[in-house]
Protein backbone atom coordinates (compact mmCIF):
# COMPACT_ATOMS: atom_id res chain seq x y z
CA UNK A 1 0.00 0.00 0.00
CA UNK A 2 1.45 3.05 -1.45
CA UNK A 3 0.60 6.23 0.69
CA UNK A 4 2.98 9.01 -0.89
CA UNK A 5 0.67 11.62 -2.59
CA UNK A 6 3.18 13.52 -4.62
CA UNK A 7 2.76 17.86 -4.74
CA UNK A 8 4.70 20.14 -6.32
CA UNK A 9 5.25 22.95 -5.01
CA UNK A 10 6.26 26.61 -6.88
CA UNK A 11 7.40 29.83 -5.33
CA UNK A 12 4.10 32.40 -5.28
CA UNK A 13 4.67 35.96 -6.33
CA UNK A 14 4.36 36.89 -2.41
CA UNK A 15 7.13 34.78 -1.27
CA UNK A 16 4.41 31.73 -0.32
CA UNK A 17 4.71 28.57 -1.88
CA UNK A 18 1.61 27.56 -4.21
CA UNK A 19 0.96 23.95 -3.74
CA UNK A 20 -0.91 21.39 -6.02
CA UNK A 21 -1.46 17.58 -6.38
CA UNK A 22 -0.90 16.01 -9.65
CA UNK A 23 -3.77 12.87 -8.45
CA UNK A 24 -6.22 15.69 -6.87
CA UNK A 25 -6.52 18.36 -9.61
CA UNK A 26 -8.89 20.05 -6.42
CA UNK A 27 -6.01 20.29 -4.09
CA UNK A 28 -4.61 23.64 -3.98
CA UNK A 29 -3.12 25.28 -1.06
CA UNK A 30 -0.14 27.16 0.04
CA UNK A 31 2.50 27.28 2.73
CA UNK A 32 4.71 29.80 4.40
CA UNK A 33 7.66 27.43 3.38
CA UNK A 34 8.18 24.03 2.67
CA UNK A 35 7.46 22.58 6.10
CA UNK A 36 4.51 24.51 6.30
CA UNK A 37 3.30 23.83 2.76
CA UNK A 38 3.31 20.32 3.09
CA UNK A 39 1.51 20.38 6.34
CA UNK A 40 -1.43 22.20 4.65
CA UNK A 41 -1.14 19.65 1.68
CA UNK A 42 -2.07 16.61 3.74
CA UNK A 43 -5.19 18.43 5.28
CA UNK A 44 -6.29 19.33 1.66
CA UNK A 45 -5.02 16.12 0.00
CA UNK A 46 -7.62 14.49 3.34
CA UNK A 47 -10.16 16.68 2.59
CA UNK A 48 -10.34 15.62 -1.22
CA UNK A 49 -9.67 12.26 0.24
CA UNK A 50 -12.81 12.32 2.75
CA UNK A 51 -15.08 14.45 -0.35
CA UNK A 52 -14.77 11.72 -2.90
CA UNK A 53 -15.45 8.98 -0.31
CA UNK A 54 -18.64 10.72 0.50
CA UNK A 55 -19.82 11.46 -2.81
CA UNK A 56 -18.95 7.82 -3.79
CA UNK A 57 -16.35 8.82 -5.82
CA UNK A 58 -12.75 6.92 -7.12
CA UNK A 59 -10.31 7.54 -4.74
CA UNK A 60 -7.06 7.55 -6.90
CA UNK A 61 -3.96 5.95 -5.54
CA UNK A 62 -0.88 7.63 -5.63
CA UNK A 63 1.83 6.36 -8.05
CA UNK A 64 3.94 3.57 -7.30
CA UNK A 65 6.90 5.57 -6.98
CA UNK A 66 7.63 9.24 -7.70
CA UNK A 67 10.43 11.44 -6.85
CA UNK A 68 10.33 14.96 -4.89
CA UNK A 69 8.07 15.93 -2.54
CA UNK A 70 5.20 14.13 -1.11
CA UNK A 71 2.76 13.77 1.86
CA UNK A 72 2.75 10.68 3.60
CA UNK A 73 -1.20 9.75 3.74
CA UNK A 74 -1.76 8.86 7.83
CA UNK A 75 -1.84 5.31 8.24
CA UNK A 76 -5.46 5.22 9.58
CA UNK A 77 -6.16 7.49 6.85
CA UNK A 78 -4.46 4.96 4.09
CA UNK A 79 -6.40 1.65 5.79
CA UNK A 80 -10.01 3.36 5.30
CA UNK A 81 -9.02 4.82 1.85
CA UNK A 82 -8.29 1.11 1.24
CA UNK A 83 -11.28 -0.02 2.77
CA UNK A 84 -13.37 2.36 0.49
CA UNK A 85 -11.83 0.87 -2.46
CA UNK A 86 -13.13 -2.87 -1.51
CA UNK A 87 -16.17 -2.01 -0.42
CA UNK A 88 -16.73 -0.13 -4.01
CA UNK A 89 -14.91 -2.97 -5.64
CA UNK A 90 -16.91 -5.57 -4.12
CA UNK A 91 -20.29 -3.79 -5.01
CA UNK A 92 -21.65 -4.50 -1.60
CA UNK A 93 -23.29 -1.76 0.52
CA UNK A 94 -22.49 -0.47 3.58
CA UNK A 95 -25.41 -2.02 5.05
CA UNK A 96 -24.61 -4.95 3.66
CA UNK A 97 -21.71 -5.00 5.30
CA UNK A 98 -23.03 -3.72 8.38
CA UNK A 99 -25.20 -6.76 8.92
CA UNK A 100 -22.26 -8.92 8.41
CA UNK A 101 -20.15 -7.33 10.90
CA UNK A 102 -23.20 -7.17 13.46
CA UNK A 103 -22.39 -3.31 14.13
CA UNK A 104 -25.00 -0.57 13.85
CA UNK A 105 -24.92 2.01 11.07
CA UNK A 106 -23.07 4.71 12.63
CA UNK A 107 -20.01 2.58 13.57
CA UNK A 108 -19.57 1.26 9.73
CA UNK A 109 -20.35 4.88 8.61
CA UNK A 110 -17.34 5.73 11.19
CA UNK A 111 -15.07 3.68 9.26
CA UNK A 112 -15.53 5.81 6.23
CA UNK A 113 -14.42 9.22 7.85
CA UNK A 114 -11.24 10.29 7.76
CA UNK A 115 -11.52 12.28 10.79
CA UNK A 116 -12.83 9.56 12.63
CA UNK A 117 -9.83 7.09 14.95
CA UNK A 118 -11.19 4.13 14.08
CA UNK A 119 -9.65 1.40 15.78
CA UNK A 120 -6.75 -0.62 13.12
CA UNK A 121 -8.75 -3.82 14.62
CA UNK A 122 -12.33 -2.39 13.67
CA UNK A 123 -11.21 -1.59 10.16
CA UNK A 124 -9.42 -5.24 9.80
CA UNK A 125 -12.51 -6.53 10.66
CA UNK A 126 -14.14 -5.09 8.02
CA UNK A 127 -11.71 -6.05 5.68
CA UNK A 128 -11.82 -9.44 6.30
CA UNK A 129 -15.85 -9.10 5.84
CA UNK A 130 -14.77 -7.85 2.31
CA UNK A 131 -12.48 -10.89 1.42
CA UNK A 132 -9.43 -8.49 2.33
CA UNK A 133 -6.49 -9.06 4.53
CA UNK A 134 -3.58 -6.44 5.81
CA UNK A 135 -0.22 -6.50 5.02
CA UNK A 136 2.42 -4.03 6.72
CA UNK A 137 5.85 -3.50 5.42
CA UNK A 138 7.95 -0.80 7.18
CA UNK A 139 10.75 0.45 5.85
CA UNK A 140 13.58 3.41 6.89
CA UNK A 141 12.59 6.79 6.71
CA UNK A 142 14.24 9.05 3.98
Amino acid sequence: MTRRYPIELERDNNGTLLVTCPVFPEVTTFGEDEADAIVHASDAIQEAIAARIDEGADVPAPPSSSRGPAVLLPLTAALKVELYRALKESEMTRAELMRQLGWNRESVDRLFRLDHESKPGQIEAALKALGRTITITVERAA
